[in-house]
């Protein structure tokens, strides 16, 4: 047996842990978004496959003969092209996906289908937002430049960004208490945020409700039908190993 995990998230580092401790062979790989990417305790490439048929071809070239999609749940091009690339090499493929979150006494969401909805959704009165979307999803709110906007990105943008906007540095996880002194401090009145899901970036969620800021909340891409689970030890199960998370 040798494994491909399709990483980039924390789930997908807990993956990897806890197959290093069972001692399977398996490769790690990043899709390159990040410049510094955690170290992880299996052998690591980083960088796109070159497709549907670039993923299929590294499938057999490696001898891969199980892929767990542990990318984020909005990196939906990496979700079908994982789907298309097992189906032609006739390779088990299993995804393992956070559970989106869902509205608690007290939210005020708005929910949007993308990115475009929710620029469009901001009011045009100017405002205070804060995006926490990712620097590659930004470009749709240079419509609506009358905003002050405030991004948080884990490396410092290379390229000039297509609005004025202050950017912080940093990651997470992130505190219940350090999101709401950001909030605080900066005034920030809108909230925009995609539905990831887990319990790494959900203080923002948890500061907007304590505050009672609106947050546009964009909806999860559809993706192909597959086996999907929400636990590392599933995973493992599904591998024919038992999990021993903690030991």
């Amino acid at each position: 047996m040798r494994a491909l995990i399709l990483g980039g998230t924390a789930d997908a580092s807990l993956l990897a842990a806890e197959i290093a401790r069972a001692g399977l062979d398996a490769v790690y790989s990043y899709g390159g978004r990040t410049r510094t990417p955690a170290d992880q305790p299996l052998p690591t490439r980083i960088g796109g496959f070159g497709g549907v048929s670039g993923l299929a071809d590294y499938i057999g070239r490696e001898g891969i003969t199980h892929v767990i999609d542990a990318t984020h749940p909005f990196a939906a091009e990496m979700s079908r092209h994982a789907v298309k690339a097992c189906a032609e090499t006739t390779t088990p493929l299993i995804a393992l996906e956070r559970a989106p979150w869902t509205r608690a006494s007290g939210d005020n969401w708005i929910d949007v289908a993308d990115v475009n909805t929710a620029a469009a959704a901001l009011p045009e009165a100017p405002a205070n937002v804060f995006l926490a979307i990712g620097r590659q999803h930004i470009a749709p709110f240079a419509t609506k430049p009358q905003h002050t906007y405030t991004l948080r990105f884990v490396d410092p943008p290379e390229a000039p960004l297509p609005f004025a906007a202050d950017v912080i540095v940093s990651r997470g996880p992130f505190t219940l208490h350090s999101e709401l002194e950001m909030m605080r401090r900066r005034g920030i009145a809108w909230i925009v945020a995609r539905n990831s899901g887990g319990d790494g970036a959900r203080a923002k969620i948890d500061a907007a409700r304590r505050l009672g800021l609106p947050v546009l909340m964009i909806s999860r891409p559809q993706l192909p039908e597959r086996r999907r689970v929400e636990r590392v030890a599933d995973v493992m199960q599904w591998l024919g190993h038992r999990a021993c998370l903690g030991a």
